[in-house]
Parts: structure tokens; sequence; C-alpha cells
């Protein structure tokens, strides 16, 4: 049983390495100099670590649906500001300002999330360090 446990520690701290690699900086990925504004609804949303992310179908002016994807802060630093899991459903109409993907993906980190059914605007605790 004494073999396992430095065996075990070892496996661990593998996949802890892997998990913080993974993690990046704001601008490794987005670009502040191209800010965005979209409204659309809400597809998807994935409340974990180490950033929430959520979908949105956005519909073009020539009738095209997108899903853009927005990157939010932890979980931990979301419910700082006021979120919880259920702020958001999927669904819900919502307007996001953000900054776009470097690559032009559908993708952008959110920075403030306007709430249509309640009126409600949240910050994202987004890892632009930006505050309200």
């Amino acid at each position: 049983m004494g073999a396992r446990l430095p065996a075990a520690l070892a496996g661990s701290a593998l996949l802890l390495a892997g998990t913080v690699s993974a993690h990046h900086s704001f601008s490794a990925e987005f670009d502040a100099n191209q800010p965005i504004a979209l409204t659309g609804v809400v597809t998807t949303i994935e409340w974990k670590n180490p950033h929430v992310w959520f979908f949105i179908d956005v519909t073009g002016d020539d009738g095209a649906v997108t899903n853009w994807g927005w990157e939010m802060g932890s979980p931990n630093g979301l419910m700082r500001r006021g979120w919880t899991r259920n702020s958001m459903k999927i669904g819900d109409v919502v307007s996001v300002e953000g900054s776009r993907a470097k690559d032009g993906a559908s993708r952008a980190n959110a920075r403030v999330v306007l709430l249509a059914a309640s009126g409600a605007r949240l910050f994202a605790a987004s890892s632009q360090g930006q505050t309200p």
C-alpha cells in the first residue's frame, strides 16, 4: 500500500499540470482592440473551472445563424459579481459586449452580459482585468 500512494500522487500531479498549462492569459487568445457586441439566444452554458463559457445563436443581417462562444471568468469570480448558475438559462435572449478572438473565430471574451428578460446587467469577471 505504501508504494501506491507515491504513484497516485505523481499521477494526480500530472493531471493537475495538464489543467494548469491549458489555462491562458487574455492577450494570448483575445484582442482588446477588437470590441464586439452581439445579441442572441443562449444555446449552451458550461459552468466549470477555469472559465465559464456560454454559447449564443446570433442571426446575421443575411438571416444566417452563427453560434458564438463567450468566455467569462471563473465560477467563483462570477458569483462574487452577482451571478448564480440560474442567472442565465438556455433559451434566454442576451446581449453581450466583449473582445473578439484574435484568430477571427466565432469566440469572444465577455465583459458585460445584459439579460433581456430581467434587464439585469452583469459583469463577466473577465480576464481582461476591467472593473465595472
